[in-house]
């Protein structure tokens, strides 16, 4: 079984440009090279729909999952999702770059 390594790291990148072809799925990718967006955080889903009192925040951590629900925490991180979306290239920039890194590899 390989954990790393080229191989593994090309299938990786095949599959999430495999998956941004999806109807449910956008991928977009925020270089290392952007400076606008500076975040740290756990991977975290924001459900949001017709009825905002529903919102929830799912996020990863360490002990488990965590569900947000409160108004003021939700801002939050619309807001910081909103930073992410301003920050990232298009899909189509995005599966351009995911792309040409898989050949580099």
């Amino acid at each position: 079984m390989r954990f790393g390594g080229r191989k593994v790291a090309k299938g990786q990148l095949e599959y999430l440009l495999e998956a941004s072809e999806w109807s449910t799925v956008t991928v977009r990718v925020i270089p290392f090279t952007c400076e606008d967006f500076v975040e740290a955080t756990y991977p975290l889903l924001y459900a949001g729909g017709v009825v905002p009192q529903l919102d929830t925040v799912q996020m990863d951590s360490p002990v488990g999952g965590v569900f947000i629900t409160a108004a003021a925490q939700l801002k939050r991180y619309v807001g910081m999702l909103d930073t992410a979306e301003r920050s990232s290239l298009s899909e189509w920039e995005s599966a351009q770059l995911i792309h040409r890194i898989a050949r580099e590899l």
